[in-house]
């Protein structure tokens, strides 16, 4: 087991953050956790679990040992009459896994196509875009338990998946396993026969465009891809974390009331009579699209993402975060809610 000492972490986070870790181990099994937690020096150490860092604020170096989950692995686990499963190392690309299931012929992620990230963080905030979530086609995950070394099978309702949420970001102090585990392996659910998710108002949009109104799953990853590249810097280009806040949920008279006074609110009805309202719009229309503080931005092209223009530390973007949230609250009475875990 090789222990890296003083790493820069600023190319594992897409944010592209300054920090350091005062110790990495790179995880490439079960093996690999189970031989960690036997070390006589680093067995008891503070753990602190690092995927594609697609999802992170880095504020300060980290002090606790930090795990670089790199389990590889793709494979197709069986093919039933209604659904195909398959199943991915911890430390592939989300956006490759997406592909890989393409090339198969197997649709049922394309709308998930481009998110960044690896396929073991995407339980952990139930990723989700254009009218899917992940816990839509998870099947079950492997983690292993970091006080025990035990590996452990968790399905859908033992996850707790809820909107950008699931048990892995919950505390212990609440039941959750926050700090507690590391994914090694995700299991997915593809349904068969395989039916298209279109209700998202961007892919009707396309169909319109295309006159293609019965596409095939490469054609809407085709879109997806397109819109999001349209919509979304590259983190190699310009440092981001994607959706930097959740889009937030009201009721039905709090959604009437917004509109009353702007009527141009960007919302979507929700099945339980709730109301989802479009975070980049409430942003925009505080006037941040293109504004900056310090080396911290809001990107020109949708206000929903937060940027490092090139020297931004963590504070920076913490406190342009704060501000946001400062703006919307004062205009509409709503409290935005970050994505990203700061650290």
């Amino acid at each position: 087991m090789a222990v890296e000492s003083g790493v820069s972490l600023r190319t594992f986070n897409t944010f592209g953050l300054p920090a350091v870790a005062k110790s990495l181990v790179r995880i490439r099994s079960d093996a690999d956790v189970r031989r960690l937690l036997a070390h006589p020096e680093f067995g008891r150490a503070p753990k602190f679990v690092l995927g594609g860092g697609s999802n992170l604020v880095f504020t300060r170096d980290v002090q606790s040992l930090v795990l670089k989950v790199e389990v590889p692995g793709k494979r197709i686990v069986e093919v039933r009459t209604d659904a195909v499963i398959v199943e991915f190392g911890a430390g592939e690309s989300w956006h490759d896994a997406v592909m890989w299931t393409l090339s198969h012929g197997f649709g049922g992620l394309e709308n998930m196509a481009l998110i960044p990230g690896t396929v073991g963080a995407a339980p952990v905030q139930n990723i989700g875009a254009y009218g899917l979530e992940l816990k839509d086609r998870f099947d079950s995950l492997d983690a292993v338990d970091l006080v025990t070394g035990r590996t452990v099978t968790l399905s859908a309702p033992q996850c707790h998946f809820g909107y950008r949420d699931s048990v892995f970001k919950q505390p212990a102090s609440d039941g959750g396993l926050a700090g507690k585990s590391v994914i090694t392996r995700v299991r997915l659910r593809l349904p068969l026969p395989w039916l298209p998710t279109l209700g998202y108002l961007d892919l009707q949009r396309r169909m319109d465009e295309t006159g293609n109104h019965t596409p095939t799953p490469m054609e809407i990853a085709d879109w997806v891809i397109a819109i999001r590249r349209a919509k979304l810097p590259d983190p190699a280009v310009i440092g981001n974390a994607g959706s930097f806040f959740k889009n937030p949920v009201v009721s039905e008279a709090q959604c009437r009331d917004i509109i009353a006074r702007d009527p141009h609110l960007v919302h979507y009805a929700m099945p339980d009579g709730s109301f989802k309202l479009a975070a980049g719009w409430l942003i925009d229309a505080c006037g941040w699209k293109g504004k900056s503080i310090g080396g911290a931005g809001v990107y020109e092209k949708q206000a929903l993402v937060l940027v490092n223009r090139g020297s931004a530390t963590g504070g920076e973007v913490v406190t342009l975060a704060r501000a946001i949230q400062e703006s919307v609250y004062g205009r509409f009475g709503i409290r935005l809610e970050p994505e990203p875990v700061v650290i």
